[in-house]
């Protein structure tokens, strides 16, 4: 099959990661803004490095096209 999917970046470095983010591995001063206990959803770039963090899934895709990223889910 050799279908061009036009979600999906044409160069590599346009990739980000959305990943769930316990709390427990924020840095204090972020967990106060947050409070409750859900997990927030952060986008990383290739090195792992966290660009940006939301309250969920959806958003952190939409972000993340929003800005000329695509976006794939790390489990």
């Amino acid at each position: 099959m050799d279908t061009k999917y036009e979600a999906l970046a044409e160069h590599p470095d346009r990739i980000v990661y959305v990943r769930p983010v316990k709390l427990s591995e924020l840095p204090p001063e972020i967990r106060e803004q947050v409070g409750g206990n859900k997990p927030l959803y952060a986008i990383c770039d290739e090195s792992g490095e966290r660009l940006a963090l939301v309250r969920n899934r959806a958003l952190a895709f939409a972000v993340a096209r929003n800005n000329d990223f695509a976006p794939v889910s790390v489990h």
